[in-house]
């Protein structure tokens, strides 16, 4: 399990909090410092089944002088919007969690937490 995270973020921290108080085995991606590639983004939106729009932050600084919010979210431009985002790391919605299972949530909640644990082979308690 891998979980991708601004440690600045308090559900970061809250869902990190959450792996730890279960024992879980993962690894921490600081995915500010270490901006996944747009092929890394692919893949972990595939274990997703969302689309780059739907992990978009379109709130941050970086997506309004983009103009991101008003950007197509068709299928033609899904490259472009995959592009913004690996190379403007802070807009990816935080944490993503990728599951030993092969799947991958957005870990904003408890209840989402605790489902990747579930995952990746930790008893749902």
């Amino acid at each position: 399990m891998e979980i991708w995270l601004n440690p600045a973020c308090s559900k970061c921290r809250s869902a990190v909090q959450l792996l730890d108080e279960e024992g879980a085995q993962y690894t921490v991606r600081r995915y500010l410092e270490q901006p996944p590639s747009a092929a890394e983004l692919r893949e972990v939106l595939d274990r997703l089944r969302l689309e780059p729009w739907d992990i978009t932050r379109t709130q941050e600084a970086e997506a309004k002088e983009l103009g991101i919010g008003d950007w197509d979210r068709t299928d033609a431009v899904r490259d472009r919007w995959i592009e913004a985002l690996a190379a403007q790391p802070r807009l990816i919605q935080r944490p993503i969690i990728t599951a030993d299972d092969g799947t991958a949530l957005v870990g904003r909640s408890e209840e989402t937490v605790r489902e990747a644990l579930t995952r990746s082979g930790h008893d749902d308690r």
